[in-house]
C-alpha cells in the first residue's frame, strides 16, 4: 500500500485551495481517480501560461516538475491526455498558485 493520497483528493484538495484564495480553478480533464498524473496549467496574465507535473525528484520522492513546452501550449496537454487517460489536467489562476501546487502536490 502506497503513502500518497489518491490523486482525485489531491486534485480536490488544489482547487479547493485556490478558489479560496480567490483565484480560479477548473479540471480540464478528469484522470484515474486513484492514481492518475497530474498535469497543472498556470495561467499568468502577465506572462506565459507554465505547465507543471508531478513526477519524481532526484532523491526518488515525489517533486513538482516544470514541463512547459517552448511552444503551442494549448495543445500540448490535449495531445498528453491522448496518450495517457488516466492524465487528469488542471487549469489555474491564482497569485499563489505555485506555492499552492508545491504545498499540495508536491507533499503527496
Amino acid at each position: 500500500m502506497s503513502d500518497r493520497l489518491p490523486t482525485g483528493i489531491v486534485v480536490s484538495a488544489l482547487l479547493r485551495r485556490v478558489n479560496d484564495s480567490g483565484g480560479m480553478a477548473a479540471v480540464l480533464a478528469r484522470g484515474d481517480a486513484q492514481g492518475g498524473g497530474v498535469l497543472v496549467m498556470v495561467v499568468d496574465r502577465d506572462g506565459p501560461t507554465r505547465i507543471f507535473e508531478r513526477g519524481l525528484g532526484s532523491e526518488g520522492r515525489s517533486a513538482l516538475i516544470e514541463s512547459t513546452p517552448p511552444r503551442d501550449v494549448g495543445n500540448y496537454w490535449q495531445r498528453r491526455r491522448a496518450r495517457d487517460p488516466d492524465l487528469w489536467v488542471v487549469e489555474l489562476d491564482s497569485p499563489h498558485v505555485e506555492r499552492f501546487i508545491a504545498e499540495t502536490i508536491g507533499s503527496n
